[in-house]
């Protein structure tokens, strides 16, 4: 996990040079054509065929094992570094030994599973830290339905590092960062591969993050340079810890020691008709539906309002940016800001304390570790369910929103073969309010609503009880039935979301007929008037949107104000509790 500001530089040379820089090469071709569908589901078809949301849902939360999770995190550490530009060669040192291993552990679960589980690597040129070839470790599980040809991804990153960027020298066994991603996606491969689902998964391992998303950015390319669709993609980093640092990039943890094995934190791009935030949401209400009921220790998932901590990123960004549906799992706590120069650093992050834990009694056995391995189950279940269900579910419909008094009519338009849909709405959150569930018709009515501005989406149901990923987003106020109505503003300046806010929030404006202007912007002010910060705004027509990042462990109650050529038209109050 990385600072935003590498990233940033690496777009330019990466992103938007790719075709020029970097070759990408896939090397085993029967991946590669199951990436694209062009095969035949019978070739790679299981002998016993499970594809039951049930089976699927309660065998991951059976099989998912810690002990697993520890097993592959005490061999990563001992590879000593995972840097990008360490030993390719040395069997036991380095990320050519470590790169190894992966690809030597799909080739054993697949080899448990009809060898239908496809390893490969990605090979592709780019330089980093003076090496100039590097390798993704992947392996596809294929899909046993090709008239949808879009994958799912599973990832996290395998290199490691100290404060040096390219420091191949020092210990950087990075067990939070990211052995904890590395070790999540290995055992999925293990549990998954057991199932059947229509949809292709991949279990894909990169490098080069740490050094700016090389690896996220060269698959995101490759896939993009040769057609392969992209459903969804899971990133997974810096996902077992539990134990606060002194530092932690914000938003996270509340103080130094502060233990959370029970929240994970889903970072995901944009506000309103964001299929990134939607997909989150999807996540969140697969695991509430499916797993709570029968877990052991529930967890809370909290929809975090940025697409990364402050400053940070992660291999979920690239593919955001080339066009694909992408969020990123990170655990609640942190140990470190990453901020290695700083001379009053003492945390792990990016140094060669992040490692499996300590020996307190000096007798030769780790006592306590820094990674929770239980903790770590539960997020490898939380993933794995949601890929599973997407795995196996059925087509995103479309819709139409319409009001009358103080209703909500929803009609389906696209994709009308099921009989069941659900209708997400929410307000002043980026998670739903309420999940409804209609019932052999197109159209339903949610009725009585208060006065609010309802922002809607659907999904389909199968006849297993199967939900698709949400559909777009749409916007629609309502007049309560007690209320009296307004006349319509050509612009509205709507309630933040969320409020309260922890570190960050969005800002929205609604724009109902075209107006010219010159200028607009969001000044916002504390209550005694004085201006915090100002923050341009494009007003198009529909819902326009500024996110303010506040900052984490700062309260406060602020009063925002929509102004255009100069002039105050409406203003609101938001408030931040952390």
């Amino acid at each position: 996990m990385k600072y935003f500001i590498l990233f940033l530089s690496a777009v330019g040379i990466t992103i938007f040079n790719a075709n020029a820089q970097v070759i990408n090469i896939c090397t085993n071709p029967a991946a590669e054509q199951v990436m694209l569908g062009m095969y035949n589901p019978a070739t790679y078809m299981a002998t016993t065929v499970l594809n039951h949301p049930d089976t699927i849902s309660m065998g991951i939360n059976a099989n998912v094992s810690p002990d697993s999770l520890h097993a592959y995190i005490d061999v990563i550490k001992n590879y000593q570094t995972r840097n990008s530009g360490s030993d390719t060669l040395s069997p036991v040192r380095g990320i050519g030994a470590a790169r190894k291993w992966v690809y030597n552990k799909f080739q054993q679960f697949s080899a448990r599973n009809e060898n239908r589980l496809l390893p490969a690597y990605l090979q592709f040129d780019t330089t980093i830290c003076s090496i100039t070839q590097h390798k993704n470790i992947f392996a596809v599980l294929p899909g046993t339905d090709t008239s949808d040809k879009s994958i799912i991804i599973i990832e996290g990153h395998i290199d490691s590092r100290c404060a040096g960027l390219c420091d191949t020298n020092c210990s950087a066994q990075g067990t939070e960062d990211n052995g904890s991603g590395t070790a999540l996606v290995i055992e999925l491969a293990r549990v998954m591969s057991k199932y059947s689902y229509s949809h292709t998964l991949v279990f894909l391992v990169t490098t080069g993050e740490e050094q700016g998303l090389f690896g996220g950015q060269a698959f995101a390319i490759y896939a993009r340079a040769h057609g392969i669709l992209i459903k969804t993609v899971l990133n997974n980093d810096v996902i077992g810890g539990i134990i606060c640092g002194h530092t932690s990039s914000p938003p996270s943890c509340p103080g130094f020691m502060n233990i959370d094995s029970t929240h994970v934190r889903l970072f995901s791009f944009g506000g309103f008709n964001s299929f990134h935030k939607g997909l989150s949401r999807y996540i969140k209400l697969e695991y509430k539906e499916m797993i709570s009921p029968i877990a052991s220790v529930p967890m809370t998932i909290n929809i975090m309002t940025p697409e990364d901590r402050s400053g940070r990123g992660g291999d979920h960004i690239p593919f955001r940016q080339l066009g694909y549906t992408a969020m990123r799992f990170t655990a609640e706590n942190e140990d470190g800001d990453a901020n290695v120069t700083s001379g009053s650093y003492t945390d792990r992050q990016h140094t060669s304390g992040d490692s499996i834990g300590v020996d307190i009694n000096s007798d030769g056995i780790i006592d306590s570790y820094y990674v929770d391995f239980d903790y770590l189950a539960r997020n490898t279940v939380i993933n794995g369910n949601a890929a599973g269900m997407i795995g196996i579910s059925p087509y995103t419909p479309d819709f139409t929103l319409t009001t009358t008094g103080g209703n909500l009519i929803i009609n389906i338009t696209q994709h009308p073969e099921y009989l069941n849909y659900r209708v997400g709405v929410r307000t002043t959150t980026f998670d739903w309010d309420s999940v409804y569930t209609f019932t052999g018709s197109l159209t339903d009515t949610i009725t009585q609503l208060p006065s609010s501005n309802y922002i809607v989406s659907v999904a389909s149901v199968d006849s297993k009880g199967v939900e698709s990923l949400f559909s777009r987003e749409l916007s629609q106020g309502i007049v309560g039935v007690n209320s009296v109505p307004a006349a319509p503003l050509s612009v509205e300046l709507l309630q933040n979301k969320p409020n309260p806010a922890d570190e960050a929030t969005m800002i929205s404006v609604l724009v109902n007929e075209k107006i010219n202007y010159k200028e607009a912007y969001i000044s916002i002010r504390d209550l005694n008037g004085k201006e915090v910060l100002r923050k341009n705004i494009i007003l198009d027509n529909g819902i326009n949107e500024v996110m303010y990042e506040h900052g984490y462990n700062m309260a406060g109650t602020f009063i925002y104000t929509l102004v255009i050529d100069g002039k105050p038209i409406q203003s609101r109050r938001m408030v931040f509790a952390n």
